[in-house]
């Protein structure tokens, strides 16, 4: 991977819409993925690039039409076999699926497709192909079977990317368990907020974080966010990065769990602490994970005073009473099968082809690096999720996915899959 620094921080522009926020805003250059390619020995070609004739002649589209890719003989990664290995996987991306078709009979989509920038992309379209998709998901018995299909009745709409070739930069995000209180006590003292019911009315420039809620997290109460508090959290850090993810479920100290999920902002841009901790001099350029910025905070909780609040932007926070994560659309996001993208350019609750290089933990628990096909519905999207070249990957909830998701980031395709009849 050739990603800057500088190039990944100006995806990190704060437009809280929907769930991620996340992860991939701390991610920055990991050396040992750096270069990895998206093309194993056997298929050696450039056939998921956009081909130069295609881009000549669509300079500004985001998505550029062709036709779907021919899998090389013996590239297994060229397929979805997740959908029909030993524990298939149709179940998940059957439910995706009804849930984007729930999303476009809504007026939502309606209005959200009604003056889409592609030309032949348009709301009753992707209704249609992705019920037609369902349906050979439904009656094909392989990865190859369904690919085939798909060579025959669709096209595909790819990503122009961010070099117009269609290399997109992948990272991930999840939904994080942390145990949280309905009431403060000792151990339990920092809050997340609900929405201010005035917000609409605060001048601007609004508060920042630290005016809010005080450098140590625990003098909300004191100014705009008193008994506007949700839930209390025991470490500083947790209702800080719940911010980030934008959702989080909570084990509750009588056993029981419920979730919380993003109601609002303030109107600041957010400002990646991992970065800052790499302009102080605390961590090296190269190698900055999730996992790394933990443990850096984990060794000098003390500084999570300095560096949280160099970060103005400020989330509320609902109360989802145990519903999944969802996305920007209002739909539920499913583990694996849900992707945001930034929808001023990307069609909403559409079906999509993804290709990139994913970390899969081993029989061990090892993560390790595997480039996958994946259909996946586009539900939701991000503040660090800007242009034709960012995708976010919704890995699901807990530890693992957290894990996974902290070491996500690749170069990869997105492709777009439309029925060739418009009617």
């Amino acid at each position: 991977m050739k990603k800057t620094l500088a190039e990944l921080e100006k995806f990190s522009k704060f437009i809280a819409i929907g769930l991620p926020v996340f992860l991939s805003i701390f991610l920055v250059r990991i050396q040992s993925f750096a270069h990895q390619e998206l093309r194993p020995p056997e298929c050696q070609v450039k056939k998921w690039d956009i081909p130069v004739s295609l881009t000549a002649e669509n300079q500004k589209a985001p998505l550029i039409k062709r036709l779907p890719v021919t899998c090389c003989q013996g590239d297994t990664s060229c397929l979805d076999e997740l959908l029909y290995g030993e524990i298939p996987d149709k179940k998940a991306l059957l439910s995706a699926i009804a849930r984007s078709l729930q999303y476009l009979q809504t007026a939502n989509a309606t209005t959200a497709y009604q003056n889409y920038q592609v030309v032949g992309i348009t709301r009753d379209r992707v209704f249609k192909s992705l019920k037609r998709f369902r349906e050979l998901v439904l009656t094909t018995n392989s990865a190859t079977e369904l690919h085939q299909a798909i060579e025959r009745e669709f096209v595909l709409y790819q990503s122009v990317g961010k070099d117009n070739q269609g290399s997109v930069l992948f990272t991930a995000y999840y939904e994080p368990i942390y145990a949280a209180s309905r009431v403060p006590t000792p151990e339990y003292r920092y809050p997340v907020y609900r929405l201010p019911p005035d917000l609409n009315s605060w001048p601007k420039p609004h508060p920042t974080r630290e005016e809010l809620e005080g450098a140590d997290g625990l003098q909300g109460a004191k100014g705009k966010l008193r008994e506007l508090e949700l839930f209390w959290f025991r470490d500083r850090l947790e209702p800080y990065l719940a911010q980030i993810q934008g959702s989080a479920r909570l084990q509750l100290p009588d056993g029981t769990q419920t979730t919380i999920g993003y109601a609002g902002n303030i109107a600041y841009n957010y400002k990646s602490i991992g970065r800052e901790l790499i302009n102080d001099g605390k961590l090296p350029l190269d190698g900055v994970t999730m996992p790394t910025i933990l443990d850096y905070f984990q060794k000098h909780p003390q500084e999570l005073n300095i560096y949280i609040p160099r970060d103005r932007s400020f989330v509320f926070f609902q109360e989802n009473h145990g519903e999944p994560a969802q996305g920007s659309i209002n739909v539920p996001l499913t583990a694996e099968r849900s992707i945001a993208t930034d929808k001023s350019l990307m069609p909403p609750g559409a079906l999509a082809l993804i290709r990139a290089s994913i970390p899969f933990a081993n029989p061990t628990g090892k993560l390790e690096e595997r480039i996958v096909s994946r259909y996946v519905l586009d539900q939701d999207t991000g503040g660090a999720i800007k242009g034709a070249g960012r995708v976010d990957y919704f890995l699901g909830t807990g530890k693992l996915a957290g894990d996974r998701a902290g070491v996500t980031v690749s170069n990869g395709q997105l492709f777009y899959l439309l029925l060739k009849s418009k009617n």
